[in-house]
């Protein structure tokens, strides 16, 4: 069990409940001594470092910002309601920031190094499960911010707005506080009852149309995909790894071949773990490789809420198609009937069910399915939108955001992938002693970008002549 901190006795506290998804990722790490769930965002900045009494000055405009950053979570005895956050006692900024650096020369080696030890590290639960990282001595007169969150209290679109509050104000800060909206209602015996009382009528209404979208979505997780190095037991160490492109190139590939910039990017990470699985001799096969897709469901109002508003899909990466234009077809069209079955409604749905179950049997459940060794997946990709625009800290400008998430769950890798300003970063993670060859995965990703770019500059009627669509097939798969 957790060492959260704990009920006491006649403590009088506002607060808001964690929802079942938030508590999960509590019970994830709970259940495995080799993980660590801190989602990060490194930027790295042009010019020496600020101060320690400028940082502070930032940082304070993010804690005025977002009050869940003064809180941790405090669990009820025996799960009997759900978890909470509350206001820590003895919240001290002090405690969640650390100064550092790297050796000489400073490169980006030495930066991913550390990153990859960040990683590694468990959030302390019983303060507010943050931290930030300040890295001096980077090359070229340059600095770094690493921002670590838990995974329980940001999710990806969360975390970066997490990131952006700590930077410096492009407009006026006039908006009020925001410390998400989970709802507190069902807490305490009253409200539990209330549940058990409603679940009769809640339950079949729920249930019939979300069983029926989540059969794929399930046996997806459950089956066991065919045997691949990607997935398997994980160690306590990560390497960590970054492949960069250019949104520009991509908007082009996506619009000379009528698809996302979304599906370009994934398309190229197919490539690349096909790449990888080929140089450890391993020949890719359909269903060989299964990814979670997590899927945003934060409307623009709850954009500044610290919570975790995703669903996800689970599809099959076309590692077996060797033409990069069939292989960029096959991504599209897979992303697109999975959206179109209801999946991510449909899990919406069973996450708003288990509001209203008894919190206890929801955590005892989540724990017993974490305990089975899953060997259906084999990567998670996650696609973010970041700043448009450029930052700065302290006036100093943003040179890039690079973005962190943990592995678990037997993934043996993870991919990030973060627009900022006109560049698309991939942030790779790996095990340490099962990925050595993580680069692989970042150098893939670049090569295949630059070989769909090609051929969208090859087209017939670039220059002036008709754009539409034409079929894209040719060549062969295997």
């Amino acid at each position: 069990m957790s060492s959260s901190p704990r009920w006491l006795p006649g403590q009088t506290v506002t607060m808001t409940e964690l929802s079942p998804l938030d508590t999960g990722f509590m019970e994830l790490e709970d259940t495995d001594r080799h993980i660590s769930l801190g989602i990060g965002a490194v930027a790295i900045v042009a010019g020496p470092p600020p101060t320690r009494a400028e940082f502070r000055a930032g940082l304070e405009r993010g804690l005025r910002r977002h009050p869940r950053l003064r809180q941790r979570v405090r669990r009820a005895p025996f799960d009997i309601t759900a978890p909470v956050w509350e206001d820590d006692p003895n919240f001290d900024p002090a405690h969640h920031i650390r100064w550092t650096a790297v050796p000489r020369p400073g490169d980006e080696a030495a930066l991913r190094e550390l990153i990859a030890t960040e990683l590694t590290e468990r959030l302390d639960r019983d303060h507010p499960l943050w931290q930030v990282v300040v890295v001096d001595h980077l090359a070229d007169g340059r600095w770094a911010m690493m921002v670590k969150a838990h995974h329980s209290m940001v999710d990806g679109i969360s975390g970066i707005t997490l990131f952006e509050s700590f930077c410096d104000a492009t407009e006026p800060d006039t908006a009020a506080p925001v410390a998400g909206d989970a709802s507190s209602s069902g807490a305490g015996p009253i409200g539990m009852l209330a549940h058990a009382v409603r679940l009769p009528y809640t339950l079949p209404r729920f249930a019939v149309g979300a069983v029926r979208a989540l059969t794929p979505l399930v046996f997806a997780a459950l089956a066991p995909a065919a045997e691949s190095s990607l997935n398997g037991p994980i160690g306590t160490q990560r390497r960590y790894a970054v492949a960069r492109t250019s949104l520009p190139e991509l908007r082009e590939i996506g619009a000379a071949f009528g698809v996302s910039v979304n599906d370009v990017a994934v398309s190229a990470l197919a490539a690349a773990y096909r790449g990888l699985l080929l140089s450890r001799g391993e020949h890719p096969q359909p269903g060989m490789l299964r990814i979670v897709v997590p899927v945003s469901m934060r409307a623009d109002r709850a954009k500044y809420a610290l919570d975790n508003r995703v669903s996800a899909i689970i599809a099959e990466f076309p590692v077996e198609v060797e033409n990069p234009l069939e292989r960029l077809a096959a991504v599209h069209q897979r992303i697109a009937r999975h959206r179109t079955r209801g999946e991510v409604e449909a899990e919406q749905s069973v996450l708003s069910l288990a509001e209203r179950l008894p919190t206890g049997l929801v955590a005892w459940m989540v724990r017993t399915v974490f305990r089975f060794p899953q060997r259906g997946v084999g990567a998670l990709a996650t696609n973010v939108p970041g700043p448009r625009h450029p930052l700065t800290m302290d006036g100093r400008t943003v040179l890039e955001i690079w973005p962190c998430v943990p592995i678990a769950l037997r993934v043996r890798t993870t991919v990030a992938i973060l627009s900022y300003a006109e560049r698309l970063t991939f942030g790779i993670t790996g095990d340490y002693d099962t990925t050595p060859d993580i680069d692989v995965l970042a150098s893939g990703i670049a090569a295949e970008v630059a070989v769909l770019a090609a051929r969208a500059r090859e087209r017939p009627g670039r220059r002036g002549g008709d754009r539409s669509q034409v079929p894209m097939r040719e060549g062969s798969s295997r």
